[in-house]
């Protein structure tokens, strides 16, 4: 079992962490009208990507049958408890992207309640103000607040399960922990994590005392195991319903069996210390606190500025660990969202280094605080998901205006084109189209696909970047890099739309482009006349 601090310390920390529910459900208020105000852009956008791939889908079936197994999407095995908050939210205030988006921030403004509280336990007033700031403009945070994701609420529960953990109380732990599994199981990682600090803590104590003092305030570690139950309980009864355990097939091919190669796993792991310590930002707070231990804590009132206690700093490495390691082996894509539990606890961390050992830290954090905004708008010099940022806005935003193009044009044309644009032109419900349109799918717009596609039963062509590709992209020239994304991530490169009507017999008939995307409608020429479209 871990080492705790003595009962006075601890009693100390608990009565200035602690917050009465008023003062909590005033905060959560503010941080939800926060929110919403920074959100209000955003609010009404119809949905991008995963969204409209899998979980408004789920949640729909949900709303609308009752089902927790999805119908009109193929199952991916993902626990329900986001899309029946959802399910329930269009059942009160009915079925819209602004009631979805709505009830995502208030989830959203739950994970920053809770990595406040955490903050608060593990550091002080100042630092948990700043962590709280610091993580609601972090991009990726910031993007996932509004979007139906099941990571951020994960996240947050997470957040909630730590504070608990810290705090001693075994059933809230079990509580927030075996909430964050329903939300996704990934968040299993967390609870994992901290049962086998507990145990190792137990053996090490043994050897260095001094590191692991022995105290009176113990807790058997194994309620920590305890949000496996509900997980397992899911998971049979996916198994009952559908005949698999982990997702259907492809799913489970795409995110576990081609993820074990003794190659990609390294290269995944480097991606995701980036994206926990330098990602859009990130490498200013790192290096700032980098720099910082090199100082001499701040003396106060004749005191040395306190740290984070080392055996809570000892937890917050143990999930850290558990999550580069997991999700460097399993997971498709290397989404940066995946990691949203673990960055907040990294920048508490570094926030609280910076407030022990920096006179002005405030200036410091308010430094990264503008870079983290600002890359809210400015794309890196590299290829990145593009719902990392507010780029994600700019796709939805194309794809809205060449869908009413198609749509007052061509209203009754078969279209050629890639998920998840097939999905937006074929269910109105994602609000893109007023009516569906009949598709013809390929996978990408490579020169592969579209000379697989030319000669089809189709009158336009749908197209649009796949990946984002920078105007000068970084490590360009690096043959080995371009081979590893190619082979492990799925990386390709789009033909231009000019080269796909050429290839296609066609010719473009709306265009736009914004910041490294584009979007373009090609009639094909030869069926043109033939089936005079309007």
């Amino acid at each position: 079992m871990a080492a705790r601090p003595s009962a006075d310390s601890t009693s100390k920390a608990e009565a200035s962490s602690s917050l009465s529910w008023t003062q909590q459900l005033l905060l959560f208020s503010f941080f939800f009208a926060g929110l919403m105000l920074l959100h209000a852009p955003l609010l009404r956008l119809p949905y991008y990507w995963d969204e409209a791939g899998y979980y408004v889908p789920a949640a729909r079936d949900l709303y609308l049958t009752g089902t927790l197994i999805p119908r009109s999407t193929i199952s991916n095995a993902h626990p329900p408890l986001v899309m029946a908050w959802l399910a329930m939210a269009w059942r009160v205030a009915g079925y819209s992207t602004l009631v979805t988006r709505t009830a995502m921030l208030a989830l959203a403004a739950f994970a920053l309640l809770g990595i406040s509280r955490l903050s608060r336990v593990a550091a002080n007033p100042a630092v948990a103000w700043t962590t709280t700031v610091l993580t609601a403009v972090y991009p990726v945070f910031f993007t996932q607040s509004s979007l139906a994701h099941v990571d951020l609420a994960a996240a947050g529960f997470t957040f909630w399960g730590l504070a608990a953990y810290f705090e001693d109380c075994r059933w809230k732990q079990a509580a927030w922990f075996s909430l964050a599994v329903l939300s996704k199981e990934t968040a299993v990682l967390a609870p994992f994590a901290l049962f086998a600090w507990e145990v190792l803590a137990h053996i090490a104590r043994t050897r260095w005392p001094e590191l692991f003092p022995n105290t009176e305030r113990r807790t058997r570690p194994f309620h920590l195991l305890i949000p496996v139950v509900p997980l397992a309980c899911w998971y049979a009864y996916h198994y009952v319903k559908t005949g698999f355990l982990l997702g259907n097939p492809e799913f489970f091919r795409y995110n576990v069996a081609a993820t074990l190669d003794p190659l990609r796993i390294p290269v995944a792991l480097g991606m995701r210390f980036w994206q926990l310590f330098g990602y859009f930002g990130l490498y200013l707070l790192t290096l700032a606190g980098l720099l910082a231990m090199f100082r001499r804590p701040q003396i106060e009132k004749g005191i040395s500025r306190p740290r984070i206690a080392l055996w809570i700093q000892a937890g917050f490495l143990s999930v850290a660990v558990a999550y580069l390691g997991f999700m460097s082996a399993v997971g498709g894509a290397v989404l940066a969202r995946y990691m949203l539990p673990v960055v907040p606890l990294a920048i508490l961390v570094l926030t609280s280094t910076l407030y022990r050992r920096v006179r002005r830290w405030q200036l410091v954090a308010g430094v990264v605080a503008i870079a983290f905004v600002a890359s809210l708008f400015t794309n890196p010099p590299y290829g990145f998901s593009l719902e990392d940022n507010l780029a994600y806005r700019d796709y939805v935003v194309l794809h809205a205006e060449a869908s009413r193009f198609l749509a007052m044009r061509y209203p009754r044309a078969r279209v050629l084109t890639a998920w998840p644009a097939s999905d937006e032109l074929t269910r109105p419900w994602l609000g893109y189209v007023s009516r569906p349109f009949p598709v013809e799918r390929i996978e990408d717009f490579t020169a592969a696909q579209i000379s697989t596609a030319a000669g089809g039963q189709f009158d336009v062509a749908f197209v649009f970047s796949t990946k984002y590709q920078p105007p000068h992209p970084f490590l360009e020239d690096w043959a080995w890099w371009q081979h590893v994304k190619e082979r492990f991530f799925g990386d390709h490169r789009d033909l231009l739309p000019e080269e796909i009507a050429r290839r296609l017999g066609g010719r473009v008939v709306f265009q736009k482009t914004s910041d490294g995307q584009w979007v373009a409608v090609i009639v094909i020429e030869r069926l043109e006349n033939a089936r005079r479209l309007p």
